[in-house]
């Protein structure tokens, strides 16, 4: 039997996803979450086999919970799915362990079949979006760079990412002011809605 966590905040789609999963044999959900945080919890007390995440939680995104989920319960396999998959995200998530990547598009059968993968120690990258990945190209940002833009997208100012960021002002001013050159964005709000449209924050 294959032990599977279901991390999504929608639970309409956590309930219909569970439901699938649990018409096949071979597959038990042992543990649904809300949130990365719930997630990790769950992961702790029932250490699945499988973490089927969305990619966006209210809490964190999927793909940095995938990196904290490898630690937490190692050899668990790693599945991204999601409703607006863009080439960044996929790389990022590849880096990040995870082995299964699809939008939430595909049926039943090629869910089940991935989590079967999966758990075997094989990968499936939807082809579609594999495609888009390999013709947009590596982000020009360093990880710095993405993660200061990452505080940036709701708006908050120089001093509170600085806080948040654990840097000084003028180095996230710094920062922000590369990335916007990098993405010829005249100002980090566009340069934000500019990494953001191609995946790499």
């Amino acid at each position: 039997m294959i032990r599977v966590l279901l991390a999504d905040d929608e639970n309409l789609i956590r309930s219909a996803l569970a439901a699938l999963l649990a018409l096949e044999d071979d597959l038990a959900v042992v543990a649904e979450a809300a949130s990365a945080a719930e997630a990790l919890a769950m992961a702790r007390a029932h250490a699945p086999d499988v973490a089927v995440l969305d990619l966006q939680l209210p809490d964190r995104d999927g793909i940095s919970l995938a990196a904290e989920l490898a630690g937490v319960a190692p050899g668990c396999g790693l599945v991204i799915v999601t409703g607006h998959g863009r080439p960044g995200h996929l790389k990022r998530a590849l880096e990040a362990g995870v082995r299964g990547f699809l939008p939430k598009t595909v049926n039943a059968a090629v869910l089940t079949s991935v989590v079967r993968t999966v758990h075997g120690g094989g990968r499936y990258v939807d082809p579609e979006l594999a495609a888009e990945a390999i013709s947009a190209g590596d982000s020009p940002l360093t990880p710095r760079e993405a993660d200061i833009l990452e505080l940036a997208a709701g708006g908050a100012p120089v001093e509170e990412i600085a806080a948040r960021a654990h840097l000084s002002p003028g180095t996230v001013r710094n920062h922000l002011s590369a990335a916007a050159a990098k993405l010829g964005a005249p100002n980090r709000h566009a340069a934000v809605t500019e990494a953001r449209r191609r995946g790499w924050i």
